[in-house]
């Protein structure tokens, strides 16, 4: 029997989807985009200014930015790729709005992120607790470096 899989990504600028979107295709896996009920501007993105949306989200650690609408069908995936922008080296509470909103128990979680220039950091640390009895993967840094060939070996490889 094969796995169902689904790439679910949050985006702020677009960097993301790119690389969700060629997960998708390598994993032969559906799309879903992860969005803020309130989509975010610019300004809110602006992690030098400390009054930024992102800032004082990012400097609250129970802060769950509300997202709009809600993917129907979530049991039917054994395998489930979160994607996510590195902010302040974790994953944006966002990301926990998320992984609370549906039971991932027995399913496998595998995160994927963008950056700039910082790695993973605590993400896996920090999103554990939202996705009780959850099989929470090592992330993967996914940067535009992998080919579709590569990105095809790392799913075969869980």
């Amino acid at each position: 029997m094969s796995k169902k899989i689904l790439v679910a990504y949050f985006s702020a600028s677009g960097v993301t989807a790119k690389e969700a979107w060629k997960l998708s295709e390598a994993a032969g896996a559906d799309l879903y985009e992860i969005k803020p009920k309130v989509p975010y501007s610019s300004a809110d993105l602006d992690w030098t200014n400390k009054k930024s949306r992102s800032s004082v989200e990012m400097s609250d650690p129970i802060f769950r930015p509300e997202i709009a609408g809600k993917l129907e069908g979530m049991d039917q995936y054994d395998l489930v790729f979160v994607g996510f922008p590195i902010w302040w080296y974790v994953a944006p509470t966002i990301i926990n709005t998320f992984l609370e909103s549906y039971d991932f128990s027995g399913k496998t979680i595998v995160p994927f992120a963008t950056s700039g220039g910082s790695g993973m950091g605590s993400t896996n640390e920090k999103l554990a607790p939202s996705c009780p009895g959850a099989i929470l993967m090592k992330g993967k840094m996914l940067n535009g470096l992998l080919s579709q060939e590569e990105l095809k070996a790392w799913v075969k490889s869980l």
